[in-house]
């Protein structure tokens, strides 16, 4: 019983997901194990309290364990073999329990969908709604607003204060969000913003094949110089915020010091879990000093 307990919530994941993955071969042996799930379920509903709670508990533990070993599994695998992991994450079936545990992050898709989903409610109170319109990796959205927000002069404030926040919030890696709307173009024409260059360093501090830490303003980033080519990437691990700089840096790829998330600094991307790229900056190199490009 405590096994198909335990399995109710993997394959609820999966088949949820029907309509979007093929598992084949896999699926007969799915739903014979999800009627067993029903088929046990339905006998624990007609258990008093103090029963179910038992049996509750024991699925929590069993989960609490396979949670440990499934994380150990993945800081081995990302020391030892990371494309290994890659390549199991693929698997639509690995992917499903490791995102029940909150091992992955769901696809950039669902969260930005998930993030939409709770700024609506304060759009429609005002007969306005929000549109995910398209999303242009690794760091853009392009939305669209609806009803009165598409023609209220205050839309513009709207979209900075309420969605731009919310698909920050559940997408960090996102930096820019576009509105196409007919009256708005994108959020930099419709609130005007101030962006210069500013001198952060000189190319003989940055050595080669590692990263300079730098804070500028009120921003923390990292320089890399690849020969004579330079990048720039916000200080923040796309995973949980940690800083980046303390990570070790080999063949241009840095692994945070933290939770060991691996990202390619020629891209930014996030070698470990796909859509969660560093957010960039613009580079540019005169003589022998190096300028970001900042917004005010």
């Amino acid at each position: 019983m405590a096994f198909n307990i335990l399995w109710g919530g993997y394959l609820s994941t999966l088949i949820n997901k029907q309509t979007e993955i093929n598992i084949f071969d896999h699926m007969n042996n799915l739903e014979e194990l999800v009627q067993d799930i029903n088929r046990f379920e339905a006998i624990i509903a007609n258990w008093d309290e103090s029963q179910r709670c038992v049996a509750v508990g024991l699925k929590s533990a069993i989960e609490a364990l396979h949670k440990a070993a499934l994380t150990n599994l993945i800081k081995s695998l990302k020391q030892e073999n990371l494309s290994a992991l890659r390549h199991a994450v693929d698997d639509e079936i690995v992917y499903a329990v490791l995102l029940y545990h909150n091992l992955v992050k769901p696809p950039l898709s669902e969260r930005i969908q998930t993030a939409l989903a709770e700024i609506r409610p304060s759009l429609q109170s005002h007969s306005g709604d929000v549109e995910l319109v398209a999303i242009k990796p690794p760091d853009t959205v392009e939305i669209k607003l609806t009803g009165t927000c598409s023609n209220c002069a205050s839309s513009s404030l709207t979209l900075t204060q309420g969605v731009e926040q919310a698909i920050k919030k559940h997408c960090p890696e996102i930096t820019k969000i576009v509105a196409v709307n007919n009256t708005l173009s994108s959020i930099s024409s419709a609130i005007p913003t101030d962006t210069y260059w500013l001198r952060v360093a000189n190319i003989n501090e940055i050595s080669e094949h590692q990263v300079l830490a730098v804070r500028i303003e009120n921003k923390n980033i990292i320089l890399h110089r690849q020969g004579e080519n330079i990048s720039c990437y916000h200080n923040s691990c796309s995973h949980l915020g940690f800083p980046l700089d303390k990570g070790k840096v080999e063949n241009r790829i840095i692994t945070c010091a933290s939770h060991q998330f691996q990202y390619d600094l020629r891209t930014g991307e996030c070698l470990t879990v796909p859509d969660i790229s560093l957010q960039s900056y613009e580079v540019r190199v005169k003589g022998e000093k190096v300028y970001v490009k900042v917004q005010k």
